[in-house]
């Protein structure tokens, strides 16, 4: 049994036989593929993606004569994938799901996700609250910065600790990337992040505040410095190896570096923040996600 990941459709759990090479679906979450079908039409004959030496299609592999089984949705969105180069040469990975029946040149908005922490990989399955966004034009964008999974222990190690920084200068360039090149428009791009991601999220906003018109932060990591100091919390080696350790002189200064509260800008216009928090999240108390960002996104007041 075996589970299929990819983002035009809703996971598939399927059986496959080795010796008829043939799928057999178990379960698949039913997305409105026929309500879908009758927003967009029938019409296929784009499902090709142009290819260069930049930009990959994302096909869905499965057997023509079964595709009626498959709640595949790649006829009406795509998926392609970049590699960005960043700040210092290496190119990232970065991933974009857009409507094919995209809307007017002019709106285009867009949300850029990004994980880059303990070489987890980013998430990007189907996710059925983003159909909504994709059929009002949306692009979603998902970021493979250095810190996370996929690419092996020394793409992990290239985004933890002193060199956290890489990451986040991973993300804001995918950023950029996006509105460069017109992908996203320059006024309608947000930032999403979750946990350790939020942390990315966050320390990219106060990098580089006009780059995004909303941050979305969800049981954000916002305040490394004082977290790793409080011994009350239930932190483990592995989170000290992913941050660093604050009792180490270099590790404490890269803290201090990206440490998304200690280094909000004043008399800086940021874009608008959403927070959300957890009674049951292990890297800060509950008051800590709420009361950080009130105090750090009003410093300029």
């Amino acid at each position: 049994m075996v589970t299929i990941i990819l983002l035009q459709m809703p996971d598939a759990v399927v059986d496959y036989d080795l010796a008829t090479c043939r799928w057999n679906i178990i379960q698949q979450q039913n997305m409105l593929h026929d309500r879908t079908r009758i927003l967009y039409g029938t019409n296929s004959a784009s499902v090709s993606v142009e290819s260069s030496n930049a930009k990959y299609s994302c096909p869905v592999n499965a057997n023509l004569e079964d595709d009626h089984l498959w709640n595949d949705l790649s006829e009406f969105y795509a998926c392609e994938q970049y590699f960005v180069p960043s700040f210092d040469g290496v190119p990232i990975p970065l991933t974009i799901v857009f409507a094919r029946d995209n809307k007017p040149k002019d709106e285009k908005p867009g949300i850029l996700h990004g994980h880059g922490a303990y070489g987890e990989l980013l998430d990007k399955r189907w996710r059925s609250e983003f159909k909504s966004l994709l059929d009002r034009g949306w692009v979603i964008a998902y970021a493979d910065v250095r810190g996370g999974g996929g690419y092996g222990k020394k793409w992990h190690h290239d985004g933890r600790r002193t060199k956290k920084h890489n990451s986040i200068n991973d993300y804001i360039s995918c950023a950029k990337f996006l509105i460069e090149k017109d992908i996203v428009n320059e006024n309608k791009l947000a930032a999403w992040g979750y946990s350790a991601g939020g942390l990315l999220v966050a320390a990219a906003v106060n990098r580089s505040p006009d780059l995004f018109r909303a941050a979305v932060l969800k049981v954000p990591f916002l305040d490394p410095t004082n977290t790793l100091l409080y011994p009350i919390l239930p932190l483990v080696a592995d989170d000290y190896e992913e941050f660093g350790y604050p009792g180490d002189l270099d590790d404490f200064l890269a803290i201090r570096e990206y440490s998304p509260y200690d280094n909000v800008q004043k008399d800086v216009l940021y874009p608008a923040v959403l927070v959300s928090s957890s009674f049951n999240t292990r890297h800060l108390l509950r008051l800590d996600a709420f009361s950080k960002p009130l105090i750090s996104y009003n410093a300029d007041s």
